[in-house]
């Protein structure tokens, strides 16, 4: 069953739009572009979709996944298409060389070639009664009323197969060519709908005999783009949402659907698919308010839909900026409950909470559907089922558990699905209690030379099943970044031990990621390094104590060369301090910065004094902060005492 639209309304609706028609799931399937789809019809036999391309004269079939199987080109600009009742035989209106195509649909390989005349111009095809009847239009000719209703007899010979002219005589010539649809659950039947701009008429033909009869007609009267023959009764489908009775021979108002619809495609079985903008609305038979509803997921308006035989499937075109998509759409007649789950925000351990929700559906569920629980926590992270709970009358249900773990636990409902409803998921989550634990380091705020071996030792207090804790140590300065040191079990007095090399200020962090009793825990000291430092002194002439102090001594005119190694980083500077001892003391003048070379060593020379009798003290000091970085603490180097003599 397949409905057809009039190329020219589908031309004002969607303009000139291309179709992408790919493999689902697989990224190296072959994919086409149609400017302008028209006549998507489907093949139950054969499992095929078939469409044309009307701007680059091609039709094309996939399979029902959307697989492109089959392409064949060359047929100027095909206006639409039809399968016969046995799905082995494609057939393409082709107005530019005024005829009718017959096709193997496994193949797409023409068979038949039937000539309809210069001058005439088909439109749109259907097949019923053992015919294949198309509209068509008179070209060329003064009279307003050109057109007309054809058919193709496939079992007569291709050049007596055409009969032209078969509207039957109670039914005027239309203006333009008509809008066709044909139902294989009344065979025999043929809408016949004048696809004009103006208002038009609507007639229901017998086809089954030798001529064509009238089984309803109307005066006019009627604007649309879309007509569908609805199966089991005497009704049309107009522009997918209006309903019209021919029950006594004459058109009467039977009511709609109650959602918008542009055009829409009726199954054998008649299910009503209905588009409208991006979304595609299914109504059982007889139905007024839809039983589902597709969304596309795309930008721009839906094109045509068409059902599957068996009604298992159905394929619209969903449009995406300048391209449609062909998609398929499976289990269309099942209802999608709603469902909701409604757990407390936060709870306690181990005590007993309350999760409610409600199943909702616009096809009732059945009496006593049961809802499957999920419980997924710290302990169960792959979920623990609990037991099912059982809707009540009004879509109701509520359940307590006591959650046994802490951290976050998560809820999940779900309804399995049944021959009316598909499944449904509801979830939500829990803030459980965690009792807290205790985790230290030592050595918080610790001096430490440039160096050193210092052990660092992480205590975790009480903890329900995860023993294990991470130490991490962050040096100072954006070279070195945090890095994980030690992971590990504690042991039986709760700690565990890692031994750092004390180069830099360092910052230490022990983490315990928490169980399903007790919460995470981080804790974190800083332990601090000094630079190393040491100050070599040339030039002197020989060593000497002056009391208790060891001096350099310096012949008054000779220029000490004092030449300090630190550790190095990257634009470090040594800070000289000299003092002077005057009257009893000692006495500073101003300290420089020096900057060290990437050997750490930085040389200073001090000028000679030219008089004797001086004693001098200098030192090397790292200052954090003021010697161009802070990676280590502040460390001062050893006086060096100088004197200088005759």
């Amino acid at each position: 069953m397949r409905s057809t639209s009039a190329a020219t309304a589908l031309a004002v609706l969607f303009g000139s739009v291309a179709l992408s028609v790919a493999a689902a799931g697989s990224a190296s399937a072959e994919s086409a572009v149609l400017t302008q789809p028209v006549g998507l019809v489907t093949d139950g036999a054969l499992q095929r979709v078939f469409v044309a391309d009307q701007d680059n004269g091609r039709i094309l079939a996939t399979d029902y996944k959307g697989t492109l199987v089959g392409v064949n080109v060359g047929f100027g600009r095909p206006s639409d298409l039809a399968l016969s009742d046995d799905g082995l035989t494609l057939y393409a209106a082709l107005p530019t060389s005024h005829e009718i195509v017959a096709l193997d649909a496994a193949t797409l390989q023409v068979k038949t070639h039937y000539a309809l005349g210069d001058g005439v111009d088909p439109r749109e095809v259907a097949f019923a009664g053992g015919r294949l009847w198309f509209s068509y239009r008179i070209t060329g000719e003064d009279s307003a009323f050109h057109g007309n209703l054809g058919s193709v007899d496939p079992a007569a010979d291709a050049a007596a197969a055409v009969t032209l002219g078969q509207l039957p005589d109670t039914v005027a010539p239309y203006y333009n060519a008509a809008v066709l649809d044909a139902d294989p659950s009344a065979p025999g039947r043929l809408a016949f709908l004048d696809s004009g701009d103006s208002p038009g008429a609507v007639n229901v033909l017998d086809v089954s005999g030798a001529t064509p009869q009238v089984v309803a007609k109307s005066d006019g009267g009627y604007n649309f783009a879309d007509v569908d023959l609805v199966a089991g009764g005497s009704q049309v489908l107009l522009n997918g949402s209006r309903k019209l009775s021919y029950a006594d021979g004459t058109f009467t108002e039977a009511g709609g659907l109650t959602e918008t619809g542009w055009s829409a495609d009726v199954s054998p079985s008649g299910l009503v698919a209905q588009a409208y903008d991006r979304h595609v609305n299914v109504y059982k038979q007889g139905a007024d308010v839809p039983v589902r509803r597709f969304e596309t997921g795309t930008s721009s308006s839906i094109g045509e839909v068409a059902w599957a035989p068996d009604s298992s499937r159905l394929f619209a075109l969903a449009g995406t900026g300048n391209t449609f998509t062909l998609k398929a759409f499976t289990g269309p007649t099942l209802s999608v409950p709603t469902l909701t789950a409604d757990a407390p925000t936060s709870a306690t351990r181990a005590k007993q909470l309350t999760v409610k929700g409600k199943i909702t559906a616009n096809v009732p569920l059945p009496t006593g559907a049961k809802l499957a629980v999920t419980r997924t926590d710290l302990d169960s992270p792959g979920g623990k089922a609990l037991p099912a709970v059982t809707v009540k009358a009004d879509g109701t249900y509520s359940f307590t558990d006591t959650p046994p773990a802490g951290g976050t636990v998560t809820y999940k409902v779900t309804y399995a699905g049944d021959a009316e409803h598909t499944s449904a998921t509801a979830s939500d989550k829990v803030a459980v209690s965690r009792a807290a634990t205790t985790l230290t380091l030592n050595n918080n705020g610790k001096l430490y030379n440039y160096g050193a071996d210092v052990r660092f030792t992480a205590h975790l207090g009480t903890t329900y099943k995860n023993r294990k804790v991470e130490i991490y140590a962050d040096p100072f300065g954006s070279d070195k970044p945090k890095r994980l040191v030690k992971s590990g079990t504690v042991n039986t007095s709760g700690n565990l031990s890692v031994t750092l090399d004390m180069s830099r200020d360092t910052a230490v962090t022990a983490v315990f990621a928490g169980d399903s009793r007790y919460q995470p825990k981080t804790t974190k000291v800083t332990a601090y390094a000094r630079v190393k430092i040491s100050t070599a002194v040339s030039r002197h002439y020989r060593t000497a104590k002056i009391g208790s102090t060891s001096y350099y001594w310096f012949h008054k005119s000779t220029d000490p060369l004092l030449t300090t190694t630190m550790s190095y980083y990257p634009g470090r500077k040594q800070r000289f301090d000299l003092q002077v001892y005057y009257q009893g003391s000692w006495h500073s003048g101003d300290s420089q910065y020096f900057p060290l070379g990437t050997s750490g060593k930085s040389a200073v020379q001090l000028g000679a004094p030219g008089e004797s009798g001086i004693r001098a003290r200098m030192r090397s000091v790292y200052v954090n902060g003021s010697s161009g970085d802070s990676v280590n603490s502040t460390t001062y180097g050893s006086w060096k005492y100088l004197y200088f003599s005759n």
